[in-house]
């Protein structure tokens, strides 16, 4: 049997911020912290200072339950901003399980962050996974963290087209939970989702409209970026 940890939010989540940054600085941006779930994108996005976002998927099987599974898939929708953090994570582990007996855990997270305009000047952006066997011979132990940065010259509103097609993705991606394939064979799978979700972004990213007449903003070409760390 598969065991899955609690979670607290579900497609369209989103991490705390945007925030807005006065005497604490961009220092601030180091604490933030994940938040609860955000059921539609907002319109009319106002300018904000900085944001944050962090996202997790954390496993660890051993002989009470030797089979664990557990997948995140967030989407943060940034307004015009000066700086951003985003942190996303992956880890699994698997201790303790015989030759016989072994364990299975998979971890894989999906963060995207939007971003826009011409004023951010700032991006730090880090994408992580650690897979870890202790004293579990046989065992299967995946981590995948795939991040995906947006950057338009005006804010990026998913439609509810984009939004269905990335909801669809993200059930497949938890379809994951039910399957027994090799560590190898999960990592193909969750590849190809993650290049599903890269293209439904430069589509949705290359929609955005331009600004009129002589501006920066003219010359800003969308841009999507995938980080991708297995191990």
């Amino acid at each position: 049997m598969t065991h899955r940890k609690p979670r607290t939010g579900t497609f369209g989540r989103k991490a705390a911020g945007p925030v807005m940054l006065a005497a604490a600085g961009l220092a601030a941006l180091a604490t933030a912290a994940p938040a609860g779930a955000v059921a539609a994108p907002r319109s009319g996005i106002p300018r904000d200072v900085a944001a944050a976002a962090v996202d997790e998927a954390h496993t660890l099987a051993n002989r009470a339950h030797r089979v664990q599974y557990d997948d995140s898939f967030a989407i943060h929708e940034y307004g015009p901003l000066v700086a951003a953090v985003a942190h996303n994570r992956a880890v699994a582990a698997s201790a303790g399980c015989s030759l016989d007996r072994p364990c299975r855990s998979v971890a894989l997270s999906f963060q995207i962050v939007t971003t826009s305009g011409v004023d951010i000047r700032r991006i730090t952006a880090t994408n992580i996974s650690r897979a870890v066997n202790e004293h579990c011979a046989g065992c299967q132990t995946f981590a995948g963290a795939y991040q995906f940065i947006v950057a338009t010259p005006r804010p990026l509103v998913l439609g509810r087209a984009d939004r269905a097609r990335l909801a669809d993705v993200r059930r497949r991606l938890s379809a994951l939970e039910h399957c027994d394939d090799p560590a190898g064979v999960v990592e193909s799978r969750a590849d190809a989702l993650a290049a599903e979700v890269k293209a439904i972004l430069g589509r949705a990213a290359d929609a955005v409209p331009a600004a009129r007449g002589v501006s920066p903003l003219s010359a800003f070409q969308p841009t999507v970026s995938m980080r991708r760390h297995v191990s």
